[in-house]
């Protein structure tokens, strides 16, 4: 039997093909953010292990961020699943996070070039999050 791709789908929001590739990609994301936020910890254990300065900023932004991808990731899947409040979470916490950490990278004499670099490829998962949460086939799962 044939659909005709016109008609409005007749599956709940979460159960359409559109919404869950979305929220497979949304999930994956915030794994490649966690992986490159691991990968920023390592660099700098490498620098600090050569010699180099690293202040304390940058231990704890390096151990935190990677951190922050768990809960994340916890909500994206509870989303996934229909929770509302997650998903709420997951689109407040993908426009906030890069902001801050972009933000707080630009001040001068906080972070070196390098770092602040390092960060903001880091974060780039979580802005394409940010877009795949205001995507129609994410905000059709949950209407206001």
């Amino acid at each position: 039997m044939e659909t005709d791709p016109n008609t409005p789908s007749t599956a709940a929001p979460l159960d359409r093909a559109a919404t869950r590739r979305a929220f497979a990609t949304a999930t994956a994301s915030v794994k490649v953010y966690g992986a490159l936020g691991a990968l920023s910890l390592l660099a700098v254990v490498g620098v600090a292990a050569a010699g180099h300065p690293v202040n304390t900023f940058m231990w704890v932004r390096a151990v935190l961020l990677p951190l922050v991808a768990v809960p994340v990731h916890r909500s994206a899947v509870s989303a996934s699943g229909g929770s509302r409040r997650a998903f709420e979470r997951v689109r407040g916490v993908a426009v906030v996070l890069p902001v801050a950490v972009i933000g707080v990278d630009l001040i001068p004499g906080v972070c070196p070039l390098w770092y602040a670099a390092m960060q903001t490829v880091c974060v780039l998962p979580v802005i394409r999050l940010a877009f795949l949460t205001r995507s129609p086939a994410l905000r059709t799962a949950f209407p206001q």
